[in-house]
């Protein structure tokens, strides 16, 4: 079973009252499902707990709406409504012995109130700091501010004992917590007691523990995440996050530490390893008793032993690990590390909270469909009647039906053209940067590797002829996709004038070791992720002049969503790329190309060598459409049906591809769902009218059994009281 080295992963430790029963420790990540999504997020964490976490943490939960973050999807903790809805979470947490923690957040200058319309407050006004650049200022709390927030924390951390949580987080990193906005200089510019010397910014945070022990009598761990260091010259810095510690090593019931920005915490593995943030953690055990949690994309059981025998951390901190694979806890724990699904810190899954979706995993398809889709990351679905399945294509999209489909107990074959399992993955692993992507491919081999029911063969390109005479009942074509050669993608929806004199090439000529290794190369990226960036630090590899074209206002936008986008462009310009951003080739002739700028339309000349274009691909269906066009001779081979999976349907990143496939697997043999949602989803509940309308009750007043209104409370015959407490002698009316 367990390899002994591992032992010392599964000792039970102390966190104030709570007992953790493993090192395992999933901190607080979001998912973009927060208030939309209730039931997706109960049974996502419910799964983590089957999969042997020990300690397992909601996403940021907003206490209050003086303090949301739309339009990003939260959990909120604003009234005891939101309680059933998070109690359900806190049992689906403690069903397998977990400890249940809510992360609570106040996110100050951070909150812009776009839906509660509340002023925003903060440590120290000034404009909002947000990925929106919302056009939104907060202002300074004073002393009455301070007192009702604590107050708000307060009735929070009641709710979260009230339903059920063992553990409460105080948000204080990544710049987003009330609690870093208050030690940090650089938010906290206030001159009374609340600022100026660490002591000064350090009392809020002491204030709220004590009263947080005080509301839950001691029965609740508290959980403090900070930042361990946050740049710029008046940031809290890595220095005095020591000092702070050194002074309250014994303030919460564990340290939480993360580096310091989102970004900088959270990196893709292209730009950090993993451990990356070991240097700012180091040696801080040693200013406290209490235990030390830290992050760092941990997926080798092996580092994870080495952070705690060297004394850098007590608990194995995870988000993005926990959501690749949520059973990587047991599958140490039953001596099967060859079968953990390792993450391959692409970050598609911030990329759901990012764009205000629900999130989703390369490497486990599953993620988020647990409840929606009825999709468990390892019980697979019975078997239906159908027997045999060709698979013709071993990229992510086919490797992972095949898989799949290989669990539920079908005959597979899986067919791949070229001589190596992967498709584009085996391509894009070699690229600078990449080689984490490799992981898509390796589980997925090594799984169907010992399967006597998938048979697997390479180097065999399947003609129509093939396809019909090879016996199987249903046929998936995961055959992918190429990258196009020419203009057309978003901006461009034609071709340009083009002379055939200038070589032009494409990301699959680069990854196949083609393409120019000198002189002045154009590369034009109109896809907008990482790729283009990617194959500009090839080319200066190569010792290519590389000029970076893009429509967009910078490089490689949509990686804003994975949180790399400054990182991808400081790169660029570091290594000697030049860049031409709001601009687009016009017209391609010899040795230049015309670029006209996306704003205004002036032209200019750009010299150049050879172009490399990044654009859209095409999906490569030609034998789908060969097979379509002899349907009528499928009954006869014993052909149920075809159908085109992944690229080859419509190009997309791995993780759609990986989903395509495991979707393709699920749905084989189920009822047609007809017109009918291929996912569960939840409704609002409508209120009762009088909750919403002044004009249902006599006179325009609220209803007696109305929700409160922000601040209010009811009380037959009393006066309501104000947001300060001063009387309300006459109701509050709404506006006509």
């Amino acid at each position: 079973m367990r390899d002994p080295r591992y032992d010392i992963l599964f000792q039970p430790l102390q966190i104030g009252p709570k007992t953790a029963k493993n090192r395992f420790y999933q901190v607080p990540h979001c998912n973009g499902g927060g208030y939309r999504d209730p039931s997706a997020v109960v049974e996502m964490r419910r799964t983590k707990a089957e999969g042997g976490w020990g300690v397992i943490f909601t996403e940021q939960t907003e206490i209050h709406p003086t303090s949301e973050i739309t339009p990003f999807i939260e959990q909120h903790l604003w009234d005891d409504r939101d309680i059933p809805a998070l109690a359900r979470m806190a049992d689906a947490m403690k069903s397998h012995g977990a400890l249940a923690g809510i992360q609570l957040a106040y996110s100050g200058i951070n909150g812009p109130n776009l839906y509660s319309r509340e002023v925003p407050l903060a440590v120290s006004g000034g404009p909002i700091l947000t990925f929106t650049s919302d056009p939104v200022q907060a202002r300074t709390m004073d002393k009455s501010d301070i007192r009702d927030l604590r107050r708000w924390f307060r009735n929070a951390i009641r709710r979260s004992q009230t339903a059920g949580f063992d553990l409460i987080c105080l948000y204080g990193a990544h710049g987003f917590g009330i609690f870093q906005h208050f030690l940090s200089r650089s938010t906290n510019l206030r001159t009374d007691e609340y600022g100026g010397s660490l002591e000064n910014r350090a009392r809020f945070i002491r204030e709220v523990v004590e009263d947080a022990r005080e509301e839950t009598k001691g029965e609740l761990a508290i959980s403090l995440r900070l930042s361990l260091h946050e740049a710029g010259k008046l940031g809290f810095s890595n220095a005095e996050v020591r000092d702070f510690i050194a002074m309250h090593g014994d303030l919460p019931d564990i340290w939480d530490l993360a580096h310091g920005t989102w970004e900088q915490c959270s990196g893709t593995s292209r730009f950090k390893p993993e451990a990356a943030q070991e240097d700012l953690v180091r040696g801080i055990k040693a200013l406290t008793a209490k235990p030390v949690v830290g992050v760092g994309r941990f997926t080798s059981p092996d580092e994870m032993v080495r952070q705690i025998r060297t004394g850098i951390l007590d608990f194995i901190g995870a988000a993005r690990p926990s959501i690749a694979d949520p059973f990587l806890p047991l599958k140490i724990d039953q001596g099967r590390t060859e079968d953990i699904r390792e993450c391959i810190g692409c970050n598609i899954c911030v990329s759901g909270d990012m764009t205000h979706s629900i999130s989703r995993c390369t490497q486990n398809p599953a993620f988020m469909e647990e409840w929606r889709k009825g999709w468990h990351p390892e019980r697979p679905r019975p078997k239906g009647p159908s027997e045999s399945i060709l698979i013709v294509g071993a990229g992510p999209t086919g490797l992972e039906a095949a898989h799949q489909l290989g669990l539920r107990g079908y005959q597979v074959t899986l067919a791949e053209a070229t001589k190596s399992l992967g498709g584009r993955v085996t391509l894009e692993r070699k690229l600078p940067g990449l080689a984490a992507w490799g992981r898509v491919a390796d589980y997925r081999t090594g799984q169907i590797a010992p399967m006597p029911n998938v048979q697997t063969y390479l180097d065999s390109r399947l003609t129509v002829e093939d396809v019909l005479n090879m016996g199987a009942q249903h046929i998936a074509i995961a055959t992918g996709a190429q990258w196009r050669r020419d203009v057309i993608a978003r901006l461009h929806l034609a071709p340009i004038p083009t002379d055939p004199a200038m070589p032009i090439w494409t990301p699959d000529d680069l990854m196949a070791g083609k393409g120019p290794s000198q002189g002045r190369v154009m590369l034009y990226d109109d896809d907008h992720f990482y790729l283009g960036s990617v194959l500009a630090e090839l080319l200066v590899s190569r010792g290519c002049d590389v000029q970076f074209v893009t429509p967009a206002v910078k490089v490689a936008e949509w990686t804003e969503n994975t949180l790399e986008q400054a990182t991808i462009q400081r790169r660029l310009m570091e290594i000697g790329v030049t860049l031409h951003t709001s601009m687009a080739p016009e017209r391609i002739g010899r040795t230049e190309v015309t670029l006209g700028c996306t704003w205004t339309g002036r032209e200019t000349i750009l010299p150049c060598d050879a172009v490399l274009m990044v654009t859209s691909r095409t999906p490569d269906d030609a034998l789908y459409h060969a097979l379509k066009t002899r349907k009528s001779e499928w009954q006869t081979h014993g052909i149920t049906s075809i159908k085109r999976i992944g690229d080859a349907a419509a190009p997309g990143p791995i993780a759609w591809a990986t989903y395509a496939g495991r979707r393709y697997a699920e749905e084989l043999d189920q009822p047609d769902p007809g017109d009918t949602l291929s996912f569960r989803r939840e409704i609002a509940e409508l209120a009762p009218l009088q909750a919403y309308s002044f004009r249902n009750t006599p006179g325009g007043k609220r209803g007696a059994d109305s929700p409160p209104l922000h601040g209010e409370t009811h009380a037959c015959g009393a006066a309501r009281r104000g947001r300060h407490g001063e009387s309300l002698t006459t109701p509050t009316r709404r506006p006509p």
